[in-house]
């Protein structure tokens, strides 16, 4: 490794190379840039000049909520006055990389006499009263606390956090550790963003290049349908700290060789060694902190990449056997683009090419959550991604099975179906009744009410063949018999077949998933169901394809050889899934 004397060294090594950018660097780096542009990745200065005017409106409110909290309870004014208070951000907004469109993650810091009852009993009401506030929900019983809503039409994402001190300054910096000393656990977990997105900015040698850096593999992560930390690959802040390290070993290297460097580094990187910004400190509380020689399950972790603010934590617990292959292909096929787009062979749009998860595979699983309104359904296929994880590390364990890859997205829709047995088929992913809708967002729907939503979007969705696709909703169809709400989540299946005896039985895996999922305390088999299915990836529901995309075809008949893999890879598992499958959607 390199080594100069009088420049700092950022992160725990030595960095790999300290060579400042050739002109042709310098030159892809322009390349990358006007790329990045041309695909939308940056916002007018207008817009960012309206998310500063909000957070300063947010500052001004926030001061005075904690003023008036002051007050109630019996503060002099002038020491109410001075308790202060300040909006802190995190998140994409907080390290620059946020586009159009982008909410703001933000938090509300107050001192000690303000409780988080406060924060919804008193801050909630004052946005209410605002003209700019629209579509406001606030969620006090999350794991976090959270208001949301949009201000002068920017998202805002609002979390509480009270300090034992008497007073919060603007100038507060929350990096002191001693500021977690007696606080709840909750108010730990609400600075922790804020205190992680600001110590990776510390860390990085060059700010503007981690930021252009970061925005190239947010974009590639997105496109490649890798960046889901519920389904078990790396979150925006855990690509955030791995576009970090990446700068911290080429500390004098421009944006474009910091995005070529990061695929090559990761794809060759010694994991489960884990990806660190800075020594792991200790701090004032009894929590725990990510130590594998002392927690067996830190041990378990496949790609640990460490938050550097106290208490350190791994922000990838959730990569298994599955997306860790997936990632680490998606690394082996960007370093051969970048090796192209180097030597001006390819664009860098090539990068950015749409992921292939619905032509990667022959055989898929459909795990479909159903029930019988929009609230019920928002609730019910949350807790059944959560669980997605969990029937994908079920089904790794099969001998049969060498990858269960998930899907980052899942796909919504409503049916209107004529009676119980089409509910039913609907229910269990059968295409059956009539699908008003593909709706983009079931929060759309609890938010503007059903109607709306189905008869602004039913315009969207094919009409079947000698069906008048203008024809105008009628109240039959607005009004059906019987509403159900699906909510479909796919992983791809990679046969193992070293062993050809073996068929393919997913009966365990997925009747531990079922029951996992019907054990919520707000479980209802009378209104909520899970059902799981196989499908090919020739019969794969047009949900998964844009408009115009090229499908899967299916062999030739004659292809004896296709006809017996298939035989092999479905017969038993569609044989056991339709003996698992139980539960029923009813009114």
């Amino acid at each position: 490794m390199g080594s100069q004397q009088g420049q700092q060294q950022f992160g725990l090594t030595p960095p790999i190379s300290l060579a400042a950018a050739t002109e042709p660097e310098v030159q892809l780096n322009r390349e990358l840039i006007e790329e990045l542009k041309r695909q939308g990745s940056f916002e007018s200065q207008e817009e960012t000049n309206l998310r500063a005017k909000v957070l300063q409106e947010l500052q001004k409110m926030a001061s005075e909520f904690v003023y008036r909290v002051g007050i109630a309870k019996n503060m002099p004014e002038q020491v109410a006055r001075e308790a202060g208070g300040k909006i802190f951000t995190y998140g994409s907004f907080r390290l620059g990389v946020y586009g159009p469109g982008s909410d703001i993650d933000s938090l509300v810091v107050a001192p000690r006499h303000v409780q988080r009852e406060d924060f919804f009993a008193v801050f909630e009401p004052m946005l209410r009263e605002r003209p700019e506030v629209k579509e406001l929900a606030a969620v006090p019983d999350a794991f976090v606390p959270i208001i949301k809503m949009e201000f002068s039409g920017i998202s805002i994402d609002l979390i509480f956090a009270r300090l034992a001190i008497p007073q919060v300054p603007l100038n507060l910096d929350l990096s002191d550790n001693n500021l977690l000393r007696n606080i709840s656990e909750t108010d730990v977990r609400s600075l922790n963003g804020t205190r992680v997105t600001d110590e990776i900015l510390k860390v990085v040698p060059n700010a503007n290049v981690f930021k252009h850096a970061l925005r190239t593999i947010k974009l590639w992560a997105q496109r490649r349908a890798i960046y889901s930390n519920v389904m078990g690959f790396p979150g925006g802040v855990a690509w955030a700290m791995l576009v970090a390290r990446i700068c911290q070993l080429y500390p004098n290297a421009v944006s474009a060789v910091i995005v070529s460097k990061f695929f090559r580094v990761l794809q060759q990187w010694a994991w489960p060694q884990p990806v660190l910004l800075k020594p792991i400190e200790d701090g004032p509380l009894q929590v725990r902190v990510w130590n594998p020689k002392l927690y067996h399950g830190d041990r378990a972790h496949r790609m640990p990449i460490i938050t550097p603010a106290y208490p350190s934590m791994c922000a990838t617990h959730n990569i298994s056997a599955s997306t860790q292959t997936v990632i680490l292909k998606e690394f082996a096929r960007a370093i051969e683009i970048m090796d192209r787009i180097t030597l001006s062979r390819a664009p860098w749009s090539a990068l950015f090419d749409k992921h292939d998860f619905f032509h990667r595979y022959k055989n898929y699983l459909v795990v479909v959550a159903a029930s019988r309104d929009a609230d019920t359904q928002l609730k019910w296929s949350g807790l059944v991604e959560s669980k997605i994880r969990q029937l994908v590390m079920r089904l790794e364990v099969l001998d049969t099975i060498a990858v269960a890859h998930p899907y980052v997205k899942s796909f919504d829709s409503i049916h209107d179906c004529a009676d119980e047995e089409e509910a039913a088929k609907v229910a269990a992913g059968e295409a059956s009744g009539k699908k008003v809708a593909q709706v983009a967002d079931l929060k759309e729907i609890v938010k503007e009410g059903v109607e709306s939503v189905a008869e602004g979007l039913a315009s969207t969705v094919p009409a079947p063949p000698g069906e008048a696709t203008n024809a105008p909703a009628t109240d039959s169809v607005l009004t059906p018999a019987i509403r159900v709400y699906t909510t479909s989540f796919y992983i791809g299946i990679e046969v193992d077949r070293s062993d050809n005896t073996k068929r393919l039985d997913i009966t365990w895996a997925a009747q531990e998933f079922t029951d996992k999922c019907n054990e919520w305390p707000s479980y209802d088999a009378s209104k909520m169901s899970v059902r799981i299915k196989h499908t090919r990836n020739t019969d794969l529901s047009d949900e998964c394809f844009d408009v115009g995309e090229a499908r899967p075809v299916k062999h030739s008949s004659g292809d004896k050889k296709s006809k017996k893999r298939k035989q092999h890879d479905t017969q038993e598992s569609s044989d056991s899934l339709k003996r698992q499958q139980t539960g029923t959607v009813a009114a």
